[in-house]
């Protein structure tokens, strides 16, 4: 079934220009779909009761245009196919007006915290999140390809301000992280997230940027090259 949140965008969300950015759409998607859950009595305590957990596989978000401070807009999702261990999830951001805004998609894995291991999803709960139609949208591989050319950043260690109740580094604060390597000027109008690994607190984190025409991919690596996430952001053309 879908979950809407009516809420106004603040001003401790917005950006220099007035408008929220990717990082912050981001957060308002995983809000969203934490709060249905806890609605749905399937949130955080019932999982962690259960030793299992909602872990991202993949993003894909389409911002035809950024919230500005002060609007009033509404957040929404719906699952939209399962299978086996994994969820699909649609998520949008409409206007005022009603008029689609931001949108994307999402693939979760249903994970045992015990072995870290991917587990087979309850019926129960399924039924409960039903299925909607999902957004009509060109929907991307999950996989995304590692640039073979890249520049280096320096190193940064994981705080303390980066890690969730799952104990990693949350979904939203890699994208914002990625989002620092960005060109001046650069707009964004889709980013894809794959998550390969989950970075815990005191980790080193090794940048290399790859910037090709209007497409900028940023891999957030450990010592070894080996990513935990690649974010391949779009511009705005």
């Amino acid at each position: 079934m879908e979950y809407r949140i009516k809420q106004r965008v603040r001003y401790s969300e917005v950006a220099a220009n007035e408008k929220v950015n990717l990082s912050q759409i981001v957060n308002y998607f995983q809000d969203c779909s934490t709060f249905q859950s806890e609605d749905m009595g399937l949130g955080l305590h019932y999982l962690d009761q259960k030793h299992r957990a909602w872990l991202l596989l993949g993003w894909q978000i389409i911002v035809d245009r950024y919230p500005a401070f002060g609007e009033e807009i509404s957040v929404g999702t719906w699952a939209y196919d399962w299978k086996g261990i994994y969820g699909y999830r649609n998520f949008d951001i409409q206007d005022s007006h009603g008029q689609r805004i931001a949108y994307a998609n999402s693939i979760w894995v249903y994970t045992d915290t015990k072995t870290l291991s991917p587990a087979k999803i309850d019926e129960e709960e399924v039924l409960h999140y039903g299925s909607e139609p999902r957004i009509p949208m060109d929907y991307a591989p999950r996989k995304i390809r590692i640039p073979k050319e890249f520049q280096s950043a320096d190193a940064f260690p994981i705080m303390k301000s980066h890690i969730d109740t799952n104990h990693h580094v949350n979904n939203a604060k890699y994208i914002d992280l990625a989002e620092e390597y960005l060109p001046d000027g650069f707009v964004i109008r889709q980013v894809r997230a794959e998550y390969k690994h989950s970075a815990v607190l005191h980790d080193m984190i090794y940048p290399r940027i790859t910037i090709t025409g209007h497409t900028c991919t940023v891999c957030l690596c450990n010592e070894t090259g080996v990513p935990y996430v690649i974010v391949e952001f779009q511009e705005k053309e």
